[in-house]
């Protein structure tokens, strides 16, 4: 997933994913953003990240003592007619070679969250409690969501499910297991953002 900004400006004007899902495997797919709306770019939603106050006080207690804190790269999830932001915050103690994940900082619209987990982010910035991949269906249902709305939901807390295993391997030092993870994650973000995504 790559999102582009026009030349000399930070806001985001398109967005191109590359397809590794069955028979469209390879294929390119390009979603371009209207003039009229102004959507954040990724320096404009990092500069956001980088103002709010837990996080930067965070950020500066971590970064005390020799230990320095990463950022990992910043996804840009359209989600219906909207974009998720999500990047994940390592830390890496002096002398280690292994950054360990400490937080992941959800974006959307005018809102910041941070958690030890995506599942946590995102239960912050919109509210209610984080639900197991297995329980979101049946709790979708329960509250009288509309079928497309419960599949939504179901593929999200799929997608977060891989990407908490994916940590895991990271920290394990297990790289195919997280390479694995990874696209597993890249392939629930393209079935939701093919299936909802704007008009390419």
């Amino acid at each position: 997933m790559v999102p582009f900004t026009p030349r000399g400006k930070d806001n985001l004007a398109a967005w191109m994913v590359a397809r590794n899902d069955g028979v469209e495997y390879g294929r390119l797919r390009v979603y371009r953003l209207s003039r009229q709306m102004l959507v954040f770019g990724p320096t404009q939603i990092e500069n956001r990240i980088n103002q709010n106050t837990e996080i930067s006080r965070q950020v500066s207690l971590w970064d005390q003592g020799g230990s320095s804190v990463l950022w990992g790269d910043l996804l840009v999830i359209p989600i219906g007619t909207s974009l998720l932001y999500v990047q994940p915050m390592y830390l890496r103690a002096e002398g280690g070679k292994i950054p360990e994940l400490k937080r992941v900082v959800v974006a959307y619209q005018n809102e910041v969250a941070m958690a030890e987990t995506l599942d946590g982010a995102l239960a912050q910035l919109f509210g209610g409690s984080t639900v197991r991949r297995e329980e979101a269906p049946a709790a979708a249902a329960r509250a009288g969501e509309a079928p497309g709305v419960a599949a939504l939901r179901a593929l999200l807390a799929e997608a977060r499910q891989h990407y908490e295993n994916a940590m895991t391997a990271q920290r394990a030092a297990d790289w195919a297991r997280y390479g694995e993870e990874i696209r597993r994650v890249g392939d629930l973000l393209t079935r939701i953002g093919t299936g909802s995504a704007p008009r390419p």
